[in-house]
């Protein structure tokens, strides 16, 4: 037998790869598949990111638009742009405020002028009823003969007192129910309250004192 031909193994050798460079080789390609698969997922997230943020994005910019236009109703705007918009409903809170503190002064008003400045003062209200009226009459202090000068009015006027409850203790108080006469001449709350005012007045005036 012929031995092996050392040429011919050396040619052998010099054509097939390194054993080392082989085993490198298997050991790269997977890591060079993962590197690929992690670059693919990123670009993948990135994008998934991205288009969620231009998702939120749309969505913030149609509910700002909706609150826009719902603040463009309410103001009585007829602006187009938003900065516009927004001046407008300015000038509408700022004359909302101001209808607000005439309000609150003209209220003030009416009931500076409505509260006796002497707890003394009779207090006259009349409200309609059905049938007929309700009147109360109030005073801090119970003044004789003020009964009188009431019943004196109702009688006046033509007002028949179905019901009618009284205290005369420290104050003076009178709930009264009442009807007009039928051949009496119609008459409403207004005219009933001026009437028993008056009266009172009258009386306080003969029984002043001073006067």
């Amino acid at each position: 037998e012929r031995g092996e031909d050392p040429i011919n193994n050396l040619i052998l050798r010099s054509l097939l790869p390194p054993s080392h460079i082989y085993i490198s080789y298997v050991h790269i390609v997977p890591l060079i598949d993962e590197s690929r698969k992690s670059i693919e997922n990123t670009e993948e997230g990135v994008i998934k990111k991205q288009r969620r943020r231009m998702v939120s994005r749309e969505q913030k910019r149609g509910s700002l638009k909706e609150k826009f236009q719902l603040l463009r109703s309410i103001t009585n705007s007829h602006a187009e742009n938003e900065t516009s918009i927004i001046m407008d409903a300015s000038k509408y809170i700022q004359k909302l405020k101001q209808k607000v503190e005439r309000f609150n002064e003209d209220t003030t008003a009416e009931q500076s002028s409505s509260e006796p400045t002497d707890p003394t003062t009779p207090m006259v209200t009349v409200e309609t009823l059905e049938k007929g009226f309700m009147i109360n009459v109030f005073s801090g202090k119970n003044q004789p003969g003020m009964l009188v000068s009431v019943l004196e009015a109702f009688e006046d006027i033509g007002l028949n007192v179905l019901e009618a409850r009284v205290s005369c203790t420290d104050s003076f108080s009178l709930h009264a129910t009442g009807v007009e006469n039928e051949d009496g001449e119609s008459m409403d709350a207004e005219a009933v309250k001026q009437a028993v005012t008056d009266a009172i007045r009258s009386w306080g005036e003969s029984n002043d004192p001073q006067s």
